[in-house]
């Protein structure tokens, strides 16, 4: 088995899914290190609680470019299971990145940019998943806790056992990043979107 695709795929996702643009976007947009504010993740919706909707949307738009991009690129270049292992390993590298000693985001953004690119059915059902959840109950957290539980379900029906492969791997690192939450949630005291802390 060829090594070559592999290694490339899964380095330069992960390379690219490391780059924190809610922390680089912050510090630019002079609203200093966001790790310091409410949940202390460096994702869209702490950039959120800054106040500033403006560089929350380019975090949102930024981060789920990283998993998008590397899916595709790879894709491209080495067909489409490849596609699949970038896009997994840019989601892990946004969630661990090596550049702030793997504390990294819960890797939302990210999580949907993989799956439109790559398996747009269970990107649409997941983002219609969140878009509901989040309007009825204002939290993120479930939002995205639900549309990682349909993404797989999805994948697998309408793309192929290969992208299933790919979004389960994908949930299973939404579900664990948002461990805490989850408690939170259980005990009624998690914070809602768009909450300063």
């Amino acid at each position: 088995m060829e090594l070559y695709p592999h290694i490339v795929s899964v380095l330069a996702g992960y390379l690219l899914g490391s780059i924190p643009f809610g922390l680089l976007l912050a510090k630019a947009a002079g609203l200093g290190d966001i790790r310091q504010i409410g949940s202390g993740n460096i994702g869209t919706t702490n950039v959120l609680r800054t106040g500033r909707k403006d560089i929350a949307l380019l975090t949102l738009l930024l981060d789920a470019l990283k998993a998008g991009a590397a899916g595709l690129i790879a894709a491209h270049f080495f067909g489409q299971p490849f596609g699949y292992i970038a896009a997994a390993a840019a989601l892990f590298g946004h969630c661990y990145p090596v550049w702030l000693k793997f504390k990294g985001g819960k890797g939302v953004a990210t999580f949907f940019g993989g799956l439109l690119a790559l398996a747009w059915p269970a990107g649409i059902a997941a983002a219609l998943t969140w878009l509901a959840t989040a309007l009825i109950t204002k939290y993120s957290s479930l939002s995205a806790l639900l549309a990682a539980g349909i993404a797989p379900i999805v994948a697998y029906v309408f793309v192929g056992l290969t992208a299933f492969l790919m979004v389960a791997f994908m949930s299973c690192v939404i579900y664990w990043r948002h461990r805490d939450n989850i408690r939170r949630l259980l005990r009624g005291e998690e914070s809602k979107i768009g909450a300063k802390s």
